[in-house]
C-alpha cells in the first residue's frame, strides 16, 4: 500500500471481502449468554421486559432461559466479520517502532497459546471425571486447532524479532502486521473463543479509539504517525502534527500551540513518559502488553465467575 498509497478506506473494505471465506467456515453457535446483572433488562416476573420485547423483533431471546442466552444469528457474524477487519489493521495501527510489530504479536500469541492449553487441560477434566459429551471433545477439538497455529506462529515471530529488535536488520511492514492479524482473527473465530481474544488486545483496542479522530478525519492525519527522532538526543519524542492556534486545544499541552501531538498511544507514552531512546520505547510498550494480557486472565478466570452462571 506504500507503493499504491492506498488510502483507509480500501484497507477496511478489502480485508472484509477477504473475511468472507473464513465466515463460511465458521459452523459454531451464534448465540450469547448474557451477563447476570443485565439480565433483569431483559426478563422480569416470568415475562419479557419492554426492553426485551423490544429486541426480540432484532434477535431471539430464549425465554426457557429466562433472558441468559441471546440467539444473535446474522448479527453474530457480521461482529466477527468486524473483528477480523480489526485483527488484520490493529497491529498495523500500533507500530512503527524497532521490535514492536513482532514484539506484540509474539506477547499476544503466547496468551493465545496458554489459553487454549488452559482450556483443553479443562476439557480433558470434564472427560474425566464429569461428563462424556460430543460437545466437550469438539471444544477440546477446536482448540487443538488453535494451538496448532500458535506454536507455528509462536516460534517464527520468535525468530522474527530477534532481528526485528532494536537496531532491526528485518523490517517486517504491514505484510507482518497483515498476517500476524488475520492468524489471530483465524484462531479466534475457529477456535470459538473470539470475545476472549478480544481481552488480549487491549492496547490495540485503546490505540484504534484514542487514533479515531485521525483515522476518521476529524482531525489532521498525516500518511505515518511514527515518533520523532531527534539525532542531537537520540531520543525519540512525539510526533506531531501543524494547526492553528485556536484549534485541538483540548489536545495541546500550551494553548497557543501551532502543532498538535498525533493520537497514538506510541505518542500518548512518550507524552507521559517524556522522549526516550527507542529500545527503551519499545520495552515499555510490550511490558504494557503483557501487563494488559494478565489482566485478560484476570477477567476470564476470575471475573467473570461474578457475571455469568457457572
Amino acid at each position: 500500500d506504500d507503493v499504491l498509497d492506498w488510502p483507509w478506506r480500501y484497507k477496511l473494505i478489502l480485508p472484509t471481502v477477504a473475511s468472507l471465506p473464513l465466515l463460511c467456515s465458521y459452523s459454531g453457535s451464534t448465540s450469547v449468554v448474557v451477563p447476570v446483572p443485565l439480565r433483569l433488562l431483559l426478563w422480569q416476573k416470568g415475562s419479557f421486559t419492554w426492553f426485551g420485547n423490544l429486541l426480540n423483533w432484532l434477535v431471539i431471546i430464549d425465554a426457557n432461559a429466562e433472558g441468559a442466552v441471546v440467539e444473535t444469528g446474522m448479527f453474530y457474524m457480521v461482529y466477527m466479520g468486524m473483528l477480523a477487519v480489526f485483527c488484520t489493521n490493529a497491529i498495523n495501527i500500533y507500530a512503527g517502532i524497532n521490535g514492536l510489530e513482532a514484539g506484540q504479536s509474539f506477547v499476544i500469541g503466547c496468551a493465545v497459546l496458554i489459553h487454549n492449553l488452559v482450556e483443553i487441560r479443562a476439557c480433558h477434566y470434564n472427560d474425566q471425571y464429569h461428563q462424556h459429551d460430543g460437545e466437550n471433545a469438539q471444544l477440546c477439538h477446536n482448540h487443538l486447532f488453535s494451538v496448532m497455529l500458535m506454536l507455528s506462529f509462536v516460534g517464527v515471530t520468535l525468530a522474527l524479532l530477534r532481528h526485528n529488535w532494536y537496531p532491526a536488520s528485518v523490517f517486517v511492514g504491514d505484510t507482518f502486521c497483515y498476517q500476524a492479524g488475520v492468524t489471530f482473527a483465524v484462531v479466534g473465530i475457529l477456535g470459538h473463543f473470539s470475545k476472549t481474544l478480544l481481552l488480549f488486545f487491549i492496547p490495540q483496542i485503546f490505540n484504534f479509539l484514542w487514533s479515531s479522530p485521525q483515522l476518521f478525519k476529524f482531525i489532521p492525519c498525516p500518511r505515518h504517525r511514527l515518533p520523532f527522532y531527534r539525532p542531537e538526543t537520540g531520543l525519540c519524542e512525539a510526533s506531531t502534527f501543524p494547526c492553528k492556534p485556536h484549534q485541538f486545544r483540548w489536545l495541546k499541552r500550551r494553548p497557543d500551540d501551532t502543532e498538535c501531538p498525533n493520537m497514538t498511544v506510541i505518542c500518548l507514552a512518550l507524552q507521559i513518559l517524556g522522549p526516550m531512546k527507542e529500545r527503551d520505547l519499545c520495552v515499555v510498550l510490550l511490558t504494557l502488553q503483557a501487563v494488559s494480557c494478565a489482566f485478560g486472565f484476570y477477567v476470564r478466570y476470575y471475573l467473570s465467575q461474578f457475571l455469568f452462571d457457572q
